[in-house]
């Protein structure tokens, strides 16, 4: 059977100097990827969608907003996509899923989706480094090498909705700690302790999105400013992954995908992933694409 014509994406849709960047760093900041307009939308829904978010048996409760956590100045919510178009537009914005295959290698499909809204907790700000470095995946089953890039098996777009300077809490990361295969990472986490500037920090405007592999060391951090910290994340894998949120999606919310989308939602169930390479070179696709509508993707 002829698979469905995928929907409209740019590629690459990393200028070299970004993939450069990604190559070496793990991890690319691209500013103003959405309008104030969008920003805005995203960031009332993500309001909205919070208050409709509970502390659920999530398994047993598919499409509902659960906490993953629950605090008065951190609140962390998954499965969103089924509760709100608007981010599930994110999730399937075309730029979005061209820099995940572009990262990947491959075909990408939906593995989780969560956001974030911080505050400042006190007073008195804890060390950055106490707030939990972090992997999603090993290096040495992870990773592979095509035209001399570097591509990850399962990676993460991060956009910030509001402006993230250096007191607001933004992502940091080790740069280059998704190439070395130190185990356990507490040693890379010591050496980067020692020295400071071996730590970077995502610092850019409302609307900027950080893609990263996931064999990368990141980690949050406490929020030092007066502003709350807005973020949403997707998480994609190869196109045979399973989504491992927990709850997933339920048959009525997947009877409404529309058949482009289907394995960005449901995966494909072959060894097959379709693979999607570019070389350093390659003119980026520069296209604007605007947050559109989720389900009348092209």
């Amino acid at each position: 059977m002829e698979e469905p014509k995928p929907f409209d994406r740019p590629w690459p849709p990393l200028t070299p100097a970004q993939r450069y960047h990604l190559e070496v760093h793990g991890y690319v900041v691209v500013e103003n990827m959405f309008s104030t307009d969008e920003c805005e939308a995203m960031m009332s829904e993500l309001r909205r969608v919070c208050d409709l978010a509970v502390d659920v048996d999530a398994e047993t409760h598919p499409d509902q907003v659960h906490f993953a956590i629950n605090g008065p100045n951190h609140k962390c919510f998954e499965n969103i996509l089924a509760a709100s178009p608007v981010l599930a537009a994110y999730a399937t914005h075309p730029r979005m899923v061209a820099m995940a295959e572009e990262l990947l290698g491959g075909e990408a499909r939906i593995v989780e989706s969560n956001a974030h809204i911080n505050s400042r907790e006190t007073d008195e700000p804890r060390d950055m480094l106490e707030s939990g470095f972090h992997t999603g995946c090993d290096v040495p089953f992870s990773t592979h090498v095509k035209n001399g890039l570097t591509h990850c098996s399962f990676v993460k777009t991060l956009t910030t909705l509001t402006d993230l300077g250096p007191d607001d809490g933004g992502t940091i990361v080790i740069p280059g700690s998704h190439k070395l295969a130190i185990s356990p990472i507490e040693e890379i986490i010591a050496a980067a302790n020692e020295d400071r500037s071996l730590i970077k920090q995502m610092e850019a405007p409302a609307g900027s999105t950080m893609l990263f592999a996931e064999t990368l060391i990141h980690g949050g951090q406490p929020v030092r400013s007066d502003r709350e910290r807005h973020i949403i994340i997707t998480g994609y894998g190869a196109r045979m992954y399973p989504y491992w949120d927990p709850g997933g999606f339920s048959e009525k919310f997947l009877a409404s995908v529309p058949e482009n989308l289907k394995t960005l939602f449901e995966s494909k169930a072959i060894w097959r992933r379709a693979p999607r390479y570019r070389k350093l070179s390659d003119e980026a696709d520069l296209r604007h694409f605007p947050l559109g509508v989720w389900n009348e993707r092209k």
